[in-house]
């Protein structure tokens, strides 16, 4: 018998009659299925059988079917929750959701999938603010001190990523956002009050909220007040009774904070929001909202009476120590101090200031050789003086001309539109206007980043409802159109 020669494990006319056809008919032999599975022709622009797994594993893929199920308009929802709801409860989550928000603008814009908005209103503020970011990098150019300073820069991302946000965020339709504004601060006040009361009854402290500073905690709650406030009188949404519920809420977590100047800001800033809205009330109904107003008001001073008389005795008494003794170790004392140590620099240098870490350095020494204090603060608890100090009069200037535009903006809606929504978005501009500049006055106005955020968040939708384009998503985010119908430009 002749050998066979070696020709692998099987000769060529042994090979089995299903060479060279596809896996599944492999794995169908002897199952009855072959001859079917040979016959089946492969789906048109599919030939590998790689491919085909390919693209199972992208269908088994969780965030591909995210990806699917959330649509543009519906992330902008859930964003624009967390960055009204968070600023009092959850603190810093709003300048992590507003910075992350913000990138994934800049590459959504990058990848053509949204268009750059070009409302003037817009465009305006965003000079404004870009002004002010200049001038904060210029100071430090001129004092030489830019590679101190420019870690000290990062805060400014949050400022310039406003026109990028306002972009991405005017997709979403406008009575939608008023709404959402108006139902996550209402949220928010229940929650700063839960909060408020655990600081103050349960841990004996100021209440801090999320944000763990009594005066931050208050500006923004504040501002989460005016929301309910406003959205109960505009008749934007309906249940008015848990938007008063809300703001009394709110009211009185900020008189558990203790911070004297937002309750200065919150009388200011609600009779604004009852003037813009006072053509919606007749005889009768401005008797009733009057008697609402008045049980409000003594449910929250019934409420806070202990905490409002123990602040004010603290500012008496901080005012005796300081005329009699000359006593700056206290509030009063080492706010007047630093206002002190900040004209003195100012003087200084008056047009373009000393630059962020230099001034933080005066200060500093300041409290130390002439009030003998140990101290180091950030910024002087006063806004303007701190830009002053900072960046001279040019800052100072591009500082109050953020507010300024912001200001002509909500009065051009409010003299031309009777839009109720619009009237609400320059509603949300006033009340962020009146709040930062009272908190502003013996506080943080910019510069932290809790308030830097919601300002912008602020900023962007009052703009956005007031005077803004809604503008639909182009590329990949489009939204489908139906059969016959022809794309819009």
């Amino acid at each position: 018998m002749s050998a066979v020669p070696n020709q692998g494990f099987l000769s060529e006319r042994h090979q089995p009659a299903y060479r060279g056809t596809a896996p599944a008919a492999i794995r169908a032999r002897g199952t009855g299925k072959a001859r079917q599975t040979e016959s089946v022709q492969p789906k048109a622009g599919i030939t590998d059988p790689g491919a085909t797994w390919k693209l199972r594993s992208k269908h088994l893929n969780p965030f591909t079917t995210l990806r699917r199920h959330l649509t543009p308009a519906q992330i902008n929802f859930y964003f624009s929750i967390i960055c009204f709801f968070s600023p009092p409860v959850l603190g810093s989550l709003v300048s992590i959701a507003f910075n992350a928000g913000g990138v994934w603008s800049v590459m959504l814009l990058a990848a053509k999938r949204r268009r750059f908005n070009t409302d003037r209103p817009m465009l305006a503020l965003t000079v404004a603010i870009y002004a002010y970011c200049s001038a904060m990098v210029l100071a430090s150019i001129v004092n030489g001190t830019l590679s101190a300073d420019l870690r000290l820069f990062l805060p400014l991302i949050t400022f310039l990523l406003f026109p990028i946000s306002y972009s991405t965020w005017s997709i979403t339709e406008k009575t939608t956002l008023a709404r959402i504004a108006i139902l996550a601060s209402a949220a928010a006040c229940f929650g700063a009050l839960a909060i408020a009361i655990v600081q103050y009854h349960w841990l004996g402290t100021r209440a801090e909220g999320g944000a763990g500073n009594a005066i931050v905690f208050a500006t923004v709650t504040c501002l989460a007040v005016m929301l309910c406030l406003a959205g109960a009188l505009s008749g934007i949404e309906t249940r008015w009774k848990l938007l008063v519920l809300a703001a009394i809420a709110g009211a009185v977590a900020i008189v558990y904070s203790g911070s004297r100047m937002i309750w200065v800001a919150v009388p200011i800033a609600g009779i604004v929001v009852l003037l813009i809205n006072r053509r919606r009330f007749a005889g009768a109904s401005v008797t009733r909202f009057l008697m609402i107003g008045l049980v409000a008001a003594i449910v929250i001073a019934a409420i806070g009476s202990r905490v409002i008389l123990d602040r004010t005795d603290f500012l008496v008494s901080d005012w005796d120590a300081l005329n009699a003794n000359g006593d700056h170790s206290t509030a009063l004392g080492l706010r007047v101090a630093m206002w002190e140590i900040g004209f003195q620099a100012f003087r200084e240098m008056p047009i373009f200031g000393h630059g962020i870490a230099a001034s933080r350095a005066l200060m500093k020494q300041g409290l130390q050789d002439q009030f003998g204090l140990q101290e180091t603060l950030s910024h002087f608890h006063n806004g303007f003086l701190t830009a002053l100090v900072q960046a001279g009069l040019v800052g100072a200037l591009a500082l109050a001309s953020i507010f300024i535009v912001a200001a002509w903006n909500a009065a051009s809606t409010l003299r031309l539109s009777a839009d109720p929504v619009e009237r609400f978005g320059a509603t949300v501009i006033l009340v962020a206007v009146i709040t930062y500049l009272v908190a502003g006055m013996t506080g943080i106005l910019i510069g932290h980043d809790i308030l830097d955020a919601t300002l912008m968040v602020f900023l962007i939708s009052g703009t956005y409802l007031a005077s803004g384009r809604t503008v639909a998503p182009i590329g990949k985010s489009a939204p489908a159109m139906s059969p016959g119908a022809s794309p819009q430009s």
